[in-house]
């Protein structure tokens, strides 16, 4: 993406105290080792701190259910090939994704794997388009604008609802 260089931290390691440069009060005030965390990332990182994420950033909680969800979307796509020329194997899958949780997609075709070889034919194809359809298919650019303005809309109408609400209130006090 084109806006991921604009976000990357600048770190620069700080340069060998000179003898100049200790005597220097300035310099003593502003050590990159005596700034508490929170001042130095704010000086190089011009990103928000979203803190109660662990060890995990909000962006990898993304990407962990966008991976589920390419588990879901490939099983939707294998389950309509299947439909048009290979009905019985279209039955067993039905069969197992009744049976069986898409939530988590990696243990979802790790099970079925192990049901039998028809079965693992099936897991390997949805590990196939799987992957496809996240390096190829899908429109990252288009999931940006789409979540940009959703995220717009959304703000906005409720901001307007608040304000007409409030509006309401004081018309009729």
């Amino acid at each position: 993406m084109e806006s991921s260089s604009i976000f990357q931290l600048s770190f620069s390691p700080p340069k060998p105290v000179t003898q100049s440069r200790k005597s220097n009060p300035f310099y003593l005030r502003n050590c990159p080792w005596k700034q508490s965390p929170l001042r130095s990332t704010r000086r190089f990182c011009h990103k928000m701190f979203v803190p109660g994420f662990g060890e995990a950033s909000p962006e990898a909680k993304a990407a962990q259910n966008l991976h589920s969800f390419f588990t879901y979307v490939a099983v939707k796509i294998v389950l309509a090939q299947l439909e048009s020329y290979n009905p019985e194997g279209h039955v067993e899958l039905m069969d197992f994704v009744q049976s069986n949780s898409l939530n988590d997609g990696d243990e979802f075709c790790a099970n079925l794997m192990r049901v039998s070889s028809r079965h693992k034919g099936l897991a390997l194809r949805i590990l196939e388009v799987r992957s496809a359809y996240c390096k190829k298919d899908f429109e990252w650019d288009n999931l940006n604008k789409l979540a940009v303005k959703m995220v717009d809309d959304s703000n906005t109408r409720i901001m307007r609802d608040y304000v007409l609400e409030t509006c309401h209130l004081e018309k009729e006090n």
